[in-house]
């Protein structure tokens, strides 16, 4: 293939950028960005189709695989088990360490395989209902949910983590491990920056609380059941050696949790609303390959790696930062971590580091810019709470105080200790 220009693929990042912050649809903003880059780039419109084509079939596994867990998903939302288990946490703890409950209770759910964005909407009307009783405000509670979203981010089986064990031939398992421990310290320095947003900002307001009174949910060791089997049969790959693939681990997980709840009879009901969710995800992966495809083939690899060797900055530090400039880039975990792993896979390699510590930190670096404005999560997340988008924005420090604990402890694990 003709490599395309590092000019051209910035412009491609550019463009998709400037498209996705004019509302256009992110799959025909990276479409469009992609297809741009590579014309600037200096590849003729044949080559830059099928460079554009053969990044999109790149994630075909990857797209497979996210659909499949939309029945876990659809599952876990629908029937009211991300409820139960997010409830559940609460009250275990208490509500006088209220701030520490909620990121937990985030950090379950999205880590057992609810979208980060899910997870926060699903505990938003908990915290909500707290924080109008412990005079708490808003800026505190979304924090320690998002945060503790962002902690759960990096050891699920969600599609992030899919996408970055497809490109570097891992388990998928093997990936969520190895976000385990810094996704802990994300979860405390989300508790502690929460904290200090206490009295900061505005307060909930009487009619902004959801009362639950009178909804029937299910037991928590029943709510519990779908990603405790999905997990159980993932983890049979490295205990046991016996392969049970996410596209079969995931759904069947969701099926026994239907089974577990006595709600079978409403399992088409769940695979359809988990596959709405998982539709747009799945959409947009698609135009992120075609972004991935003239990236990957372009010159700006060689950019980033020769500025990092004339930084004098060792050559790992490139799978934090090209995870956390494509998240800059897209807005999204997911997107980020797809482009940054099917460009940088083979590079990281080549400069002999291991897929695995490849995967972890390009994942957790994925999480220090994926709540930007022109993504969907910064405007879902302040919806879920009934807040403004200017004191919305003055989160975003304190998001990226938490994405970047996340993507240095992971640094320091796999890039420093080399513990992969």
């Amino acid at each position: 293939m003709i490599p395309v220009t590092a000019l051209g693929a910035i412009a491609a990042l550019s463009i998709a950028i400037i498209l996705i912050l004019k509302k256009v649809p992110p799959a025909y903003g990276m479409i469009v960005g992609a297809l741009a880059g590579g014309l600037i780039g200096g590849a003729d419109l044949t080559q830059t189709v099928a460079l554009m084509i053969g990044g999109a079939q790149g994630i075909t596994t990857a797209v497979m695989r996210i659909l499949a867990a939309g029945v876990l998903a659809g599952v876990l939302i629908e029937s009211g088990a991300a409820t139960t288990i997010a409830e559940t946490i609460v009250k275990k703890l208490g509500e006088t360490r209220a701030l520490l409950a909620l990121a937990l209770a985030t950090l379950i759910l999205t880590a057992v395989g609810v979208f980060v964005d899910v997870a926060v909407i699903t505990v938003a009307p908990i915290a909500l209902a707290i924080a109008r009783r412990a005079d708490l405000s808003k800026a505190a509670i979304l924090l320690a949910m998002i945060g503790g979203g962002k902690a759960g981010n990096v050891m699920s089986p969600n599609p992030n983590a899919i996408a970055a064990a497809d490109a570097f031939h891992l388990p998928l398992t093997s990936v969520m491990a190895a976000g385990i421990i810094p996704g802990l310290f994300g979860l405390v320095m989300a508790y502690w920056l929460a904290k200090r947003l206490n009295n900061k900002g505005s307060k909930v307001a009487a009619d902004e609380v959801v009362s639950f009174e009178g909804t029937k949910l299910p037991g928590f060791a029943a709510a519990i059941s779908a990603p405790l089997v999905a997990i159980l049969l993932l983890a049979l790959r490295p205990v046991v050696g016996i392969v049970v693939d996410p596209l079969i681990a995931l759904p069947l997980g969701g099926l026994v949790g239907a089974l577990m709840m006595g709600k079978f009879s409403k399992v088409n009901q769940f695979a359809v609303s988990g596959l709405a969710r998982m539709a747009p995800v799945a959409i947009m992966l698609l135009g992120t390959g075609t972004l991935a495809g003239i990236i990957a083939n372009s010159g700006l690899k060689d950019v980033l790696i020769s500025g990092l060797t004339a930084s004098g900055l060792p050559s790992y530090l490139l799978a934090p930062i090209s995870g956390a400039l494509m998240s800059l880039a897209t807005a999204s975990t997911t997107a980020g971590t797809v482009v940054a792993s099917n460009v940088f896979s083979s590079t990281l390699i080549e400069l002999g580091i291991s897929s695995l510590a490849g995967a972890a930190m390009i994942h957790a670096g994925a999480t220090v810019f994926d709540h930007m404005p022109h993504g969907s999560f910064f405007h879902a997340t302040g919806g879920s709470v009934h807040m403004g988008v200017g004191e919305r924005l003055k989160l975003i420090p304190y998001e990226t105080a938490v994405g970047l604990t996340i993507a240095t402890v992971s640094t320091l694990m796999f890039g420093v200790f080399g513990l992969a």
